[in-house]
């Protein structure tokens, strides 16, 4: 579903991706690891377009993809869900869901995407107009990653969904991603510093250091050590 060759890029003088190369298969979760300040989120937005790469190659279903402005990767199938969440806190849940659907692939499919939402957030159904500056943190995540599929998306990139979360709000999120990809079918490639969680919900894991991948493992023959010295 999604082909990575040999992609760099980095912001300015400065090199951040040097030569990744991965693979993700439709239905797949897909974990990306690695220390901070190595790449990850940078590989997610050069995916998504919102900091293209300077080189190699982005296939979304066999389409070129990595020249493409934002908007028509989105309309091709992929959501980009960042760290910061970046809602519109000033307005309620249902006005930023709808705001999620405003591509032009996404407005004839709008009332089916949000039944999905409600049934994946049946807390986001109960608070459709709360005013999101209002909510809690992994309340906010919930809103981010629904948005997201407002957008009638095949693929999300989610960035460090635990980030920042109660024990509890990161097992409701997590469970959130895991239904979206068993009940829906959709893609995932995700971000994320907890481990544990990353090798529970994923079926294979890339390890990024240095702006490159490490090594790939199917996520139940990664160990312990190796991801730790990996690390440090």
């Amino acid at each position: 579903m999604l082909a990575i060759r040999d992609v760099v890029g980095g912001y300015e003088d400065i090199q951040v991706l040097r030569g990744v190369s991965l693979d993700v298969r439709g239905g797949e979760i897909v974990g990306l690891l690695g220390p901070n300040g190595h790449g990850k989120s940078t590989l997610l937005k050069a995916i998504a377009g919102v900091h293209p790469a300077t080189g190699g190659s982005i296939r979304f279903m066999d389409e070129e993809i990595i020249k493409a402005p934002p908007h028509r990767i989105v309309e091709a199938g992929i959501a980009y869900i960042p760290e910061e969440r970046h809602l519109f806190s000033d307005m309620t849940v249902l006005e930023n869901l709808q705001l999620g659907a405003y591509s032009r692939t996404a407005r004839p499919e709008f009332r089916r995407n949000l039944e999905l939402v409600f049934d994946v957030f049946p807390r986001l159904k109960e608070r459709q107009r709360q005013v999101c500056m209002t909510m809690s943190g992994g309340e906010s995540r919930m809103v981010a990653i629904a948005r997201g599929l407002m957008s009638g998306a095949r693929m999300l990139l989610i960035d460090e969904p635990s980030i920042g979360l109660a024990p509890s709000m990161k097992k409701a999120v997590y469970g959130a991603i895991l239904r979206i990809n068993q009940d829906a079918g959709i893609t995932v490639l995700l971000v994320e510093q907890e481990i544990d969680y990353a090798l529970r919900l994923t079926s294979r894991i890339y390890m990024m250091k240095r702006g490159a991948v490490q090594f790939e493992r199917p996520s139940g023959e990664a160990s312990v050590d190796e991801l730790k010295e990996a690390y440090f």
